[in-house]
């Protein structure tokens, strides 16, 4: 169940980095002004965002051998009460693959094996509650209390052209990764996100063509399984 934690818990990142609403950073003056000015932005974002449908590419590093794996496809995303967002990762490149989560229940269908993974999504076992827990419905008190204060790393444009602004995130402890980059586009959407792990192994994932607000079904978020689809239950 690794890879469905690595794949869930980065494209989940990506979407729940929206959600943040960090404290002003203890810097100097100018500093901490620009950076609650970003912040304010990605809260207004993560207020008025209502769905979310856009390109989705991540290249995940391993440090120890240097090399590093690559993929592509969509994600969809809705938020609702509690833990019970909406997420889906339609992987197309190197291979087909769908990560849902769904009214607390995750599904992960893998059709060139013909099976699918199901379960509780707040179970530790399936480790998907990690994903969740990351910031999509985490209040500003919390968001406080588990990170540093954000370091501006400045201003960048991705390719696409996409003018962005660099922040970076340091988690007070006990989180798996040491830490964060996000870089967070001018409606404050975090349209790219580095995640830097202990062991120096690193997962970027990137936002293209970016829909806010496009109309989706909650059926959308269902993953319909054919009768020759193994069913593994976590």
């Amino acid at each position: 169940m690794k890879k469905l934690f690595s794949f869930g818990l980065i494209a989940a990142l990506l979407l729940a980095i929206a959600a943040v609403a960090i404290v002003p950073p203890r810097a100097e003056a100018q500093g901490a002004g620009l950076v609650t000015s970003i912040i304010n932005r990605m809260e207004r974002n993560r207020r008025d965002l209502k769905s979310l449908r856009a390109g989705i590419s991540m290249t995940k590093y391993n440090a120890q051998i240097r090399d590093e794996d690559k993929y592509s496809g969509e994600v969809r995303y809705m938020p609702s009460s509690g833990r019970n967002s909406f997420v889906r990762v339609d992987w197309q490149f190197p291979q087909r693959e769908t990560l849902a989560v769904a009214d607390g229940k995750y599904t992960l269908l893998r059709p060139r094996l013909k099976m699918a993974y199901v379960g509780d999504a707040n179970s530790n076992r399936n480790k998907v509650s990690g994903v969740l827990g990351f910031g999509l419905n985490v209040s500003r008190q919390q968001l406080a209390s588990a990170y540093e204060s954000p370091e501006y790393l400045g201003e960048e444009t991705l390719w696409g052209g996409v003018r962005t602004t660099h922040l970076k995130i340091v988690p007070k402890g006990g989180a798996r990764f040491r830490y964060a980059e996000i870089w967070v586009d001018m409606q404050g959407m975090p349209v790219q996100t580095k995640v830097i792990e202990k062991n120096d192994d690193a997962t970027t994932v990137r936002l293209t063509d970016v829909q806010r607000n496009p109309a989706l079904s909650t059926d959308e978020f269902k993953v319909q399984l054919g009768s020759d689809i193994k069913i593994v239950r976590g």
